[in-house]
């Protein structure tokens, strides 16, 4: 009977499943230069949309982040994302026609100086990135019951979504920009990527080289909305209490943002 690759041959049967020791690998905190690096991706990640540069993505930077992208954690080990890369410009200005349209009528849902401000930002990046990515959810892999979604069935959205964050933040180290664009309407995107009817996309990403970024997140500088304090957020035992206690702790445990470089 056939075997699977790498398993070798055994007449008293299958391989024995490996011992705990070999499935486990020592664990602790990182060093503080590393650290150090995670939290510079982490504050220098902005949401790019002037910012990019027409140098092409090599195959192989493009790779290691789509490799991290696809490290992220998913329910059930379903791994429901794909990807599609656009690199094509005449396909990319269709979508920035999705953009477009989609775009005016956005602006007609604020009001006032609201208005007046959304029309001011830049919303997008696709045509000044020299590359596109479409993230994808296909809902149906791993069959009709998969671990972790009985009771949460969009749990599988989440993992997409964890994904796109990895990517972000490995791009963020390889000096690449990201932009996530979601003013438009997927389902007139799908067939121009010949996405089938029933994957759900779930993101475009602008993707680039750049040279400068925002120090802060660009609706920040553009007075768009301000950043909530931590402590406000976080409740102790139960929804609406304030964890006092913790607040000091959260007031100093993000360390302050290094302009990116």
């Amino acid at each position: 009977m056939p075997h699977d690759a790498g398993q070798p041959d055994d007449a008293t049967g299958p391989a024995a499943a490996p011992g705990p020791e070999a499935l486990r690998a020592p664990a602790g905190p990182f060093a503080e230069a590393d650290r150090n690096g995670l939290w510079r991706a982490i504050l220098g990640r902005r949401d790019v949309r002037n910012e990019f540069t027409p140098r092409p993505v090599p195959d192989e930077t493009l790779a290691r982040i789509l490799a991290a992208a696809h490290c992220a954690p998913s329910v059930g080990l379903s791994q429901p994302w794909n990807f599609v890369v656009v690199r094509d410009e005449a396909k990319r200005r269709q979508v920035h026609d999705l953009f477009s349209r989609a775009n005016a009528e956005a602006a007609y849902m604020f009001d006032g100086p609201r208005q007046a401000l959304y029309r001011s930002l830049k919303l997008e990046g696709i045509l000044t990135a020299p590359l596109g990515i479409c993230v994808t959810c296909d809902r149906s892999r791993g069959g009709k019951v998969v671990l972790g979604r009985t009771h949460q069935p969009d749990v599988d959205l989440y993992s997409v979504a964890c994904a796109i964050q990895n990517l972000w933040l490995a791009a963020r180290a390889e000096g690449l920009g990201v932009g996530w664009v979601s003013i438009f309407d997927p389902e007139e995107l799908k067939p121009l990527l010949g996405i089938p009817r029933d994957i759900v996309v779930m993101a475009w990403l602008c993707v680039g080289y750049v040279d400068e970024l925002f120090v802060s997140p660009e609706l920040e500088a553009r007075r768009w909305a301000r950043r909530l304090p931590l402590e406000s957020l976080v409740f102790d035992g139960e929804w609406g209490r304030p964890a006092a206690g913790l607040a000091p702790a959260l007031r100093a445990a993000v360390p302050s943002g290094p302009k990116p470089e």
